[in-house]
């Protein structure tokens, strides 16, 4: 058999010279082309009709992808047709999904078929926890989000007169939802499956904020501060009191009416317990959100060693640092110290945000030296918006319209000035902005030929573990020369680390809030405020916390894998294009694909 290798092999040469190929060999081609194209033509419609339905169903989602047929429409009502819509929608399209031939598709088709039927079997997991039963909190919710979409300040575009119209119609669709959350939870008081009490304290007030007086103070008011020209001065006339109208019979009311169900009705049966496994079949939940959160079969016990030992390491790096700056003192001393010393802080709201822009421009500078490709869109820095800012995180990132029509934001909470110390500028930066969330999420916008759900979808352990193995680059790029910068990056990754045991913690373990607020602050110099909504955050979004380490651990891992096998040929920007290139992946499809691009290099 072995001569018989040679006089074939000469002659393929030979028919590849000559560019001809035998007609069998031609007519096979032909026909695997012909079944990859059919394939890929199924797959490409079965998922534009499914975004199609979904936006039908979520019409919000629809404002941010720039669809502006959705921008006066809400969504139905929490309840059972809402619940049995989704699940028939869900089985519908994952029924679809398995009359698709996998082995019939190219690689990025491939990818959107992994990514589509996991997710579809995801979302059946998930109809055992009744997650409807607590829809709102202080992190997420409608009554936050939609107050700033009405600011003016989101996706909501207010340029002519039929935006704002569109506006006044979604507002009785807002209405309505806000309506249902009342039914909703008191079924959750039924099903012994209510929100804690220290997070009420924060949700309350949230909606108190919008029970004003006089409409003017209303955040959803500022759009008519800014009416576009063009306008006679009748239609003008009408159109603000049709405004002012809604604002003070339809948002002002409902805030008012969830927030005396709250506070008058509800707040008597919040639980002391904040742990998701201390609610009905809260392991099984629990164990849910991990899975959801990180794509990875991982269990809370290997989750919290593991946070404890990155703990212990990242407070080491600290400790060198300490004595870099030849501080005298114990570490507790040193974090005190970074707390409280006024040569960290700013004193006014604007300095900071200027701080951030001066950042931003420094920063861009340093990127080509490790990325080949880049977001077309460009992002502007911005304060928390005032209604949020006091139960807000320290900064997060929106991102840009698909269309152009409006820049990325990186939002800063200007609320508390002394949660905000200098030393974090370089990897909070990097972090929410460029090279972390702003060029992974538009860039995968930005994607020509991505299908839609992956355009504006994703990982929340792709995307977060991203951001936080960005910050590790922050050396490469001639960051954190400062001995205080580098102590800053060490304070970010001490967070995500950990988090990694604050979460699992408290819903697996049975952490109080205030053994998890103690142990943040015994092992970083956060201050309280900041470690208080960080534990508050985590109570209420289980599983989250866990994807940043865990996520960049994988990244890193995957980097390490590519170094190794490729030696000299491997490409830190080639590496970062992968990365990037192909949108947001759950790490085993994330691997795979690095996989077969290490081997496609060598």
């Amino acid at each position: 058999m072995k001569r018989l290798v040679l006089p074939i092999a000469c002659a393929l040469f030979i028919c590849a010279c000559q560019n001809q190929e035998p007609p069998v060999i031609q007519e096979k081609q032909n026909t695997k082309s012909e079944d990859l194209r059919i394939e890929k033509q199924k797959l490409d419609k079965l998922v534009a009709d499914y975004n199609e339905e979904f936006l039908t169903l979520h019409p919000v989602a629809g404002t941010f992808q720039s669809r502006s047929e959705f921008n006066d429409k809400f969504g139905l009502p929490i309840g059972q047709k809402s619940r049995d819509l989704e699940k028939q929608f869900t089985r519908k399209y994952l029924k679809a999904i398995s009359n698709i031939d996998v082995n019939k598709l190219d690689h990025q088709s491939k990818l959107t078929y992994d990514i589509f039927k996991s997710s579809r079997e995801s979302s059946i997991e998930s109809e055992k926890f009744p997650f409807h039963l607590m829809p709102i909190n202080q992190m997420a919710g409608a009554h936050n989000f939609f107050a700033t979409l009405g600011s003016g300040a989101s996706a909501q575009p207010f340029n002519n007169e039929e935006d704002y119209r569109n506006f006044i119609k979604r507002s009785k669709g807002f209405a309505i939802w806000m309506e249902s959350i009342i039914p909703a939870m008191n079924d959750g008081i039924e099903a012994n499956v209510v929100l804690p009490q220290s997070i009420l304290e924060k949700l309350i007030p949230q909606l108190k904020t919008h029970m004003v007086k006089d409409i003017k103070d209303s955040v959803f008011y500022k759009p008519l501060l800014d009416l576009p020209n063009g306008l006679n001065a009748e239609r003008k006339s009408k159109l603000i009191a049709d405004y002012e109208r809604s604002i003070k019979e339809t948002l002002i009311p409902v805030y008012t009416k969830v927030y005396n169900f709250l506070e008058n009705d509800y707040k008597k049966y919040a639980r002391k317990s904040v742990g998701l496994s201390q609610l009905p079949n809260g392991k099984a939940w629990y164990e849910y959100m991990i899975k959801t959160h990180t794509t990875l079969p991982l269990t809370a016990e290997e989750i919290h060693k593991f946070g404890l030992s990155e703990v212990a390491r990242i407070l080491a790096e600290m400790k060198k640092v300490k004595e870099q700056v030849s501080f005298e003192g114990d570490m507790p001393e040193f974090f005190e110290f970074l707390r409280t010393d006024d040569q960290f802080y700013f004193e006014e709201a604007s300095q900071l945000v200027k701080a951030y822009e001066d950042t931003k421009i420094k920063i861009d500078a340093t990127l080509p030296k490790l990325f080949e490709v880049f977001p077309k869109a460009d992002y502007v820095v911005k304060p928390v918006p005032d209604f949020q800012a006091a139960s807000s995180a320290g900064a997060y990132y929106e991102s840009p319209a698909p269309d152009g029509s409006r820049p990325g934001v990186f939002y800063i909470n200007t609320y508390n000035l002394r949660s905000q110390p200098k030393f974090l500028m370089e990897t909070l930066s990097i972090h929410e902005a460029a090279p972390g969330h702003h060029f992974q999420i538009a860039i995968q916008q930005e994607v020509k030929g991505l299908p839609d759900f992956r355009k504006f979808g994703g990982y929340t352990v792709f995307n977060e573990g991203w951001a936080l193995y960005a910050e590790s680059l922050g050396k490469e790029l001639g960051l954190f020369s400062d001995p205080y910068m580098w102590y800053g990056r060490l304070v970010d990754e001490q967070l995500r680390a950990m988090r990694l045991v604050v979460d699992t913690g408290l819903h697996a373990y049975g952490w109080s809030r205030e053994k998890a607020i103690d142990y943040m602050i015994a092992n970083s110099s956060m201050a309280r405020s900041d470690v208080e909504a960080e534990v508050e955050r985590y109570i209420v979004i289980p599983g989250q916390a866990l994807a940043y380490k865990i996520g960049q651990r994988k990244i890193r891992q995957l980097r390490t894998k590519a170094e190794n096998s490729l030696e000299e040929k491997f490409d830190i920007k080639k590496f970062h294009t992968q990365l990037l290139i192909d949108g947001s992946l759950p790490m085993p499809t994330l691997e795979k694909k690095i996989y077969l691009w290490i081997e496609s290099q060598k």
